[in-house]
């Protein structure tokens, strides 16, 4: 009689922390959070002047956008931030420490760069629609900075692609665990597959001018109110609920209204103009100034 195999032990595998937020270059200390950012910037950038010059405008356009909308965001941003978490005044400018809420960003970055497309003559909706896909994919690369900072994850899990967290980082309810899930990384994901939906929406001719933001905020929120359903960080509570799960799900229902009003009011979007027949390669015409 054979002995009996001997059970194989159980592969325990997940995604270790780095061991530093930080890169050091010689004498130069570089955060890993700010390089995610910045990168992520960069991207969007170089996404709207590629969508932007395929329109038939001008690469600068979007630079000149990109100048007053980028810095307005990043000081958006952290100001929600600290305004939603109640820090400490002195706290406002530490943005390496993490700390930057999506919604702020939106809000600041995308009325700063309404009104700088405006100054330069822009169509306003064919801009939205060139620049806005972008947005998601810095959001994307910039969740990665959370990685390094080891925050924005979820409750505990022992799945293969759960993260390692360092006890210091953990909650307090649950420093007797290892691995969390990544949300930063789902959301990374989500963004990368919502900024693919809105170029694959857009090139089909099928939506009106200017309904690229509000499908980009419903995606976003949808998302975002999802992961905050996972999330274990301290958080402020409105009524017991926290505060992004409210902005969430107010963003939903106004771009969801938006749309309505786009739909009955807007004219055709770029591709959506486009005379029958024409190829991905035949751009049509428009009119990308007031």
């Amino acid at each position: 009689m054979s002995p009996l195999p001997t059970p194989l032990p159980a592969v325990v595998a997940s995604i270790p922390s780095p061991p530093s937020n930080q890169l050091e270059i010689g004498p130069l200390t570089f955060n890993y959070y700010g390089l995610c950012i910045a990168v992520g910037v960069l991207l969007a950038v170089w996404i709207g002047q590629r969508r932007w010059e395929a329109r038939g405008g001008s690469v600068d356009d979007v630079s000149a956008i990109a100048i007053w909308a980028v810095p307005a965001g990043l000081i958006g941003s952290r100001a929600y931030h600290v305004i939603t978490d109640w820090r400490p005044i002195e706290d406002w400018y530490k943005v390496w420490e993490g700390g930057l809420g999506i919604p702020g960003g939106l809000i600041a970055g995308v009325g700063v760069g309404v009104w700088a497309a405006r100054r330069r003559g822009m169509n306003l909706g064919e801009a939205i629609d060139a620049i806005i896909p972008g947005i998601p994919v810095a959001q994307a690369v910039g969740r990665l900075g959370n990685w390094f900072n080891q925050e924005i994850f979820g409750g505990p899990s022992d799945l293969p692609w759960a993260v390692e967290i360092d006890p210091e980082h953990r909650p307090a309810d649950y420093l007797d665990q290892e691995t969390f899930h990544p949300a930063f990384l789902y959301e990374s994901l989500w963004n990368l597959a919502l900024a693919g939906f809105l170029v694959w929406i857009d090139r089909r001719g099928v939506l009106r001018r200017g309904m690229i933001l509000p499908l980009y905020v419903m995606g976003y929120g949808i998302g975002r109110f999802l992961l905050e359903t996972i999330r274990t960080d301290p958080a402020t509570l409105i009524l017991g609920i926290r505060v992004n799960l409210w902005t969430s799900g107010l963003a939903v229902v106004a771009s969801m209204l938006v749309l309505v009003l786009l739909a009955r009011r807007a004219p055709l979007s770029y591709y959506a103009a486009a005379p029958a027949g024409d190829s991905a390669d035949d751009e049509p015409e428009a009119e990308l100034s007031r």
